[in-house]
């Protein structure tokens, strides 16, 4: 196995240094602080998904103070994990980072060992047969969590079966895909196929998850920024015609239109 080199990094002693005063701090709550005494694994699960949510809001308002407030939240509930565990007697910090360490050097030979990979596809395509490999991993698909978010689920699956040689070749073949789910969607709308239109308009919006990962764009960041386009423009369209001594349910359809046509002005 070839041995990678990286440039040497002169903050790599105050880095360990910080990341040292994290434990020490960790160590000093989960001894001294009620709360902190009291969390479980099962407690902090639902404060580590929100906390990653902030993240996420934070790195699509491109607010870098905010991201680095957020990873701090991020690291300290990761260090919290291992805490107890290490109470447990199954694990500290040091077997996840080991862990870590060995499986990215694993699954990346064409750093570590004689593996040639040209490009990013290549990249992913070596990835996700390494972990068929794994133990525990019979599926493809079998490492897609199943609590993810539907949209997101959607392309980790496609992204999965890509590596492995199964998609389309282009993505002509993929808006055909589309518009053939549309027509199937609408069709079953007009027979008042309640039950078979879900399941159509489900297909509708695989199929276009498929074609965004084809363009090059994330669907659920797109679709996040139109919820916050929406929020911005019809919270402008409150604001302002409460200023003229307007009500919202109150006021017509065109009444409302006019606001919200200044408010894309913005």
């Amino acid at each position: 196995m070839s041995e990678a080199k990286s440039k040497p990094d002169l903050n790599r002693p105050e880095k360990l240094k910080a990341f040292d005063r994290l434990l020490t701090v960790m160590d000093e709550l989960r001894e001294n602080c009620p709360w902190d005494k009291k969390q479980t694994l099962e407690t902090l699960r639902h404060l580590t998904i929100e906390e990653t949510y902030e993240l996420s809001d934070a790195i699509l308002e491109n607010d870098l103070p905010e991201v680095k407030k957020e990873l701090g939240d991020i690291m300290l509930h990761m260090v919290f994990y291992a805490r107890i565990a290490q109470e447990k007697g199954e694990f500290d910090v040091a077997d996840v980072l080991n862990g870590i360490c060995e499986k990215l050097i694993y699954r990346h030979p064409h750093i570590y060992g004689d593996v040639k990979a040209e490009d990013e596809a290549q990249v992913k395509a070596n990835w996700e047969k390494l972990k068929l490999k794994e133990k525990g991993n019979k599926s493809v698909l079998g490492g897609v969590p199943k609590s993810l978010p539907a949209m997101v689920k959607a392309m980790r699956i496609q992204e999965k079966a890509r590596g492995v040689g199964f998609d389309w070749d282009d993505q002509a073949q993929v808006w055909d895909k589309v518009q053939e789910e549309l027509a199937e969607f609408k069709e079953e709308i007009e027979q008042n196929e309640k039950e078979k239109a879900m399941d159509e308009f489900g297909d509708v919006l695989f199929s276009m998850v498929n074609y965004a990962r084809f363009v090059g764009i994330d669907p659920e960041e797109a679709l996040e920024r139109t919820n916050k386009k929406f929020i911005k423009r019809f919270q402008y369209l409150e604001s302002e015609s409460k200023k003229d001594g307007k009500t919202m349910g109150e006021m017509t359809l065109e009444e409302m239109d006019q606001y919200w046509e200044k408010a894309k002005e913005l």
